[in-house]
């Protein structure tokens, strides 16, 4: 039950790269570059929903059950197929553009987004 609560960035590295190499609009990325990212986790067991609320209230909630395959949506709206995976307390999966891993370490949520050589890390603090 690691993952559940409410988390709010604290701090957010390769933000900038990241969107751009996702095709990001410049004006999008500048609104979301301070915003603070509120990410609501309900766990019950191996079964998750997974909701990010981002600036202008848009929010994208994903329902996953650890090593089966589920129904995700990104940001952008593109649907997808995906399995998140659970390892020595890192949850990973893979979107279509990038691999994306979460864990808690030092009451932090640490969320790791990877596409080629570019990195977004984003820390966030519990609520």
């Amino acid at each position: 039950m690691a993952f559940a609560g409410r988390w709010e960035t604290e701090t957010q590295e390769g933000y900038d790269a990241f969107c751009k190499l996702l095709g990001i609009p410049d004006d999008i990325i500048e609104k979301g570059r301070d915003y603070k990212l509120i990410t609501e986790v309900i766990q019950n067991g191996n079964d998750f929903t997974w909701t990010q609320i981002y600036p202008t209230n848009a929010k994208v909630s994903n329902k996953f059950t650890i090593g089966k395959e589920s129904d995700m949506e990104t940001i952008g709206g593109k649907k997808f197929k995906a399995t998140v995976s659970l390892d020595g307390g890192k949850l990973s999966v893979s979107f279509p553009n990038y691999h994306h891993t979460s864990e808690i370490c030092g009451g932090k949520l640490i969320e790791t987004s990877t596409a080629g050589s570019v990195v977004l890390k984003r820390t966030s603090k519990k609520l």
